[in-house]
């Protein structure tokens, strides 16, 4: 049996409703909560599920503006704590799989490495 580098339809669900993943797929991990898309990714792993609940306020007999507007009294806060979660919950994440938290922010750290070395360069001290 070969070893598998990225999770099956299963291990995935589990994955995104909080599960561990097993070590061989770390690699998996890393680029899933910090590569390209990663911030795109969580968001809608958090704000699409919570829709269907959401819509029971449309069940509420009355106008379909209050119902509406119960649904957005509970969304937008969600999408604002949500995003405002980012960070701290993919270091949390890396960290349940036995990953360094570091790694959460290693691609702001290459960027401004590069930027301070492009200005260093650029001032003659390069």
């Amino acid at each position: 049996m070969r070893d598998q580098t990225s999770p099956n339809p299963l291990q995935r669900l589990r994955y995104i409703c909080g599960g561990r993943l097993p070590p061989a797929m770390s690699q998996w991990v890393i680029d899933d909560l910090t590569g390209p898309g990663a911030a795109r990714r969580y968001m809608l792993r958090i704000l699409i599920p919570i829709i269907p609940p959401l819509c029971l306020f449309l069940l509420i007999p009355g106008p379909l503006w209050i119902g509406l507007a119960m649904m957005a009294l509970l969304y937008l806060p969600l999408i604002y704590f949500t995003a405002a979660l980012m960070y701290v919950f993919r270091r949390a994440r890396l960290t349940k799989h036995g990953l360094d938290p570091a790694l959460a922010d290693q691609r702001e750290r290459d960027r401004a490495a590069a930027a301070r070395a492009a200005y260093e360069r650029a001032h003659g001290r390069g």
